[in-house]
């Protein structure tokens, strides 16, 4: 079960987290030094069940629903229910970038259109985005157990134009814009 540290390098916070396969899908748990908890569960086909992102004053509890999201935005004891056409949820904890990176099972210079809602800032505001994710390769690394294949993709906001680039193996980023890896307690699981 690898467990390990992402530094957010905009606002110098830790991301301490823990994932593991599990006998439907996958999961992935963190808390970051600002309080904020996530917790992303996937199915077999890693789509977002059950998301729970939680900061100080908010809280949201969502999932995939057929071809929609839902979820519960709260601060307080009620919450306002929500629902988009979307394939998922996307934060800027790198758990979700490995959950819609396995979602589109993209083969090596596939590319495809994605759309999401992003859950962003200590309110938890949501946007719908469209991005575009490009399978831009995969590169094998040799190391003391056994290779290690990373995953390449390159994704553009479709709103903004911006590129920008995800290297994935298995289910640990290794690095993605404003996440860098600090530590990693034992192997990824690489997930097929």
């Amino acid at each position: 079960m690898p467990a390990g540290t992402y530094l957010h390098l905009g606002e110098g916070l830790a991301e301490r987290f823990q994932c593991a396969p599990g006998p439907g899908g996958w999961r992935y748990t963190s808390r970051r030094d600002d309080g904020v908890r996530v917790d992303l569960v996937v199915d077999a086909r890693w789509r977002q069940i059950r998301v729970e992102i939680v900061t100080p004053g908010w809280r949201l509890r969502g999932g995939v629903t057929g071809p929609e999201v839902a979820w519960v935005r709260a601060g307080g004891e009620t919450g306002t229910e929500h629902g988009e056409r979307a394939a998922g949820f996307v934060t800027d904890s790198p758990g979700f970038l490995v959950a819609i990176a396995h979602s589109l099972a993209l083969e090596d210079g596939a590319q495809t259109e994605v759309r999401l809602v992003q859950v962003s800032g200590t309110s938890l505001s949501a946007l719908t985005t469209m991005w575009r994710w490009r399978h831009a390769g995969t590169s094998i690394y040799e190391t003391e157990t056994e290779p290690l294949p990373v995953s390449e993709y390159e994704i553009t906001d479709l709103a903004t134009g911006e590129v920008e680039m995800l290297h994935l193996t298995g289910d640990v980023v290794l690095a993605a814009p404003g996440i860098e890896l600090t530590d990693l307690e034992s192997p990824p699981n690489l997930l097929g």
